[in-house]
C-alpha cells in the first residue's frame, strides 16, 4: 500500500482495533493477520482493515517483499506528515479570518460614522454635520441660501431678533425672493410686539414672503428645498447648529413645520384686534404651562418671551387669579382650564 497517501481531515485517527493492533505489532515486530485476530479477539476482516489504516497513517511500515515483516513507527514521526499541513491550513485560515475581521471592522466604523451623500450639485457632504461656531453657522446658512432654488422654511422662536441678524437676513431673503424662491417663516406671537421685526417682515411680505405666528414653537429650524438641507440648534448651545442633509430626516422636519404652520396665525398686520387676540392666546399658553408646573425659565422659552417679561405676565396672572403662590396659581389655572 502507498504510504504517502494522506487521509481526509474528517477521518478519525484511531479506533480501538487500530490502537490494539499497533501495540501488537510494536511488541512482536511482525504482522500475522490470523494470529493477531485470534489473540486480540477481533474478526479477521477487522484486523486487516485496522492494519491497512495504520499503514495509511504511516504508523506501521511493511517490507514490500514480505508483508509479514512489519514494524511500528514512532508516532511523532508519523504525526508530522498529518499535523504540519493542518498547522499550515490553520495559519492560512487564521490570516484570512484576521483580514476579514479587519475589513468588516472598517466597514462597521464606516457604517456607524456619519454617512456621506452627494447633494444635488454633486458635491460630497455629511448627512449630519455639527457646526459649533456662530460665524461658521452663518456662513453655512448663507451658502445653503445661495444654492436654494425652490423653497426656504424658517422657524424662529422668540420675538426679538438682533439688528445685525435682521440686516443679514434681509439681504439673504431679498436674494432668495428675487429669484423666485418661496419663503415661509414662523415666529412666536411675541414678534408682533417688536417694531424692528415687524418692519423687517412687512418689507419681506411686499416681496412675496409669508409669515405666521404661534404661541408655542418646538425650536429653531431653517430648511431649504424640501428635502435637501436643514439646520437645527445644537443641544444646550444657542450658537451652534447641526446641518442635516439626509433626505428622510429633512422631509420629517418639513412635516413638523407644516403641522405648526397650519395651526399658526397669519401675520396680516399689527392691528389692535390682532394684538388683543395674540395677548389672549399668550396668557392662555402661560396658564396651561403654569398648570403643568413648569418653571419661569421653561415657560419663557416655550412662549418666546424674555424671562423678565414672562415673570411680569405670571405676576399679572397670579393677581387676576387671586393666587398668593405659584403652586396656588397652578391649581387655579388648572381649574380655569378644566383640568381638575
Amino acid at each position: 500500500m502507498d504510504q504517502n497517501v494522506t487521509i481526509s481531515s474528517s477521518d478519525s485517527i484511531l479506533d480501538e482495533n487500530m490502537y490494539d493492533l499497533y501495540g501488537w505489532v510494536l511488541e512482536r515486530g511482525y504482522f500475522d493477520d490470523g494470529q493477531a485476530a485470534e489473540e486480540l479477539g477481533v474478526e479477521l476482516k477487522e484486523v486487516v482493515k485496522a492494519f491497512e489504516r495504520l499503514i495509511l497513517l504511516g504508523l506501521i511500515r511493511v517490507d514490500p517483499s514480505n508483508r509479514l515483516r512489519a514494524r511500528a513507527v514512532d508516532p511523532d514521526v508519523a504525526s508530522v506528515r498529518h499535523v504540519l499541513p493542518l498547522h499550515h491550513t490553520i495559519r492560512r485560515e487564521q490570516e484570512k479570518l484576521d483580514r476579514l475581521t479587519s475589513d468588516f471592522t472598517r466597514l462597521r466604523e464606516r457604517f456607524l460614522n456619519p454617512v456621506r451623500l452627494k447633494d444635488p450639485s454633486g458635491n460630497r457632504c455629511q448627512s449630519f454635520k455639527v457646526i459649533p461656531d456662530l460665524d461658521e453657522v452663518r456662513a453655512a446658512l448663507n451658502r445653503a441660501a445661495a444654492e436654494c432654488r425652490q423653497e426656504m422654511l424658517t422657524m424662529q422662536p422668540g420675538g426679538n431678533r438682533a439688528p445685525e441678524a435682521l440686516e443679514e437676513a434681509r439681504s439673504r431673503d431679498h436674494a432668495l425672493l428675487s429669484r423666485g424662491v418661496t419663503m415661509r417663516t414662523l415666529y412666536h406671537h411675541t414678534a408682533r410686539f417688536n417694531g424692528p421685526s415687524l418692519a423687517y417682515m412687512d418689507e419681506a411680505v411686499s416681496r412675496g414672503a409669508e409669515y405666521r405666528t404661534a404661541h408655542e414653537l418646538v425650536g429653531r429650524l431653517v430648511l431649504f428645498d424640501r428635502t435637501r438641507t436643514a439646520f437645527i440648534p445644537m443641544a444646550d448651545d444657542e450658537d451652534g447648529a447641526v446641518c442635516i442633509s439626509e433626505p428622510s430626516v429633512v422631509a420629517y422636519l418639513r412635516k413638523v413645520f407644516e403641522m405648526l404652520w397650519t395651526r399658526a396665525t397669519p401675520l396680516t398686520g399689527a392691528t389692535a384686534a390682532d394684538l388683543g387676540q395674540v395677548a389672549k392666546e399668550l396668557d392662555g399658553s402661560i396658564l396651561q404651562l403654569l398648570a403643568a408646573g413648569l418653571k419661569d425659565e421653561a415657560i419663557a422659552r416655550r412662549v418666546g418671551m424674555s424671562l423678565r417679561t414672562t415673570r411680569r405676565h405670571i405676576a399679572d396672572i397670579m393677581k387676576q387669579l387671586g393666587a398668593e403662590s405659584r403652586f396656588q396659581a397652578g391649581v387655579l389655572a388648572a381649574r380655569a382650564q378644566g383640568l381638575i
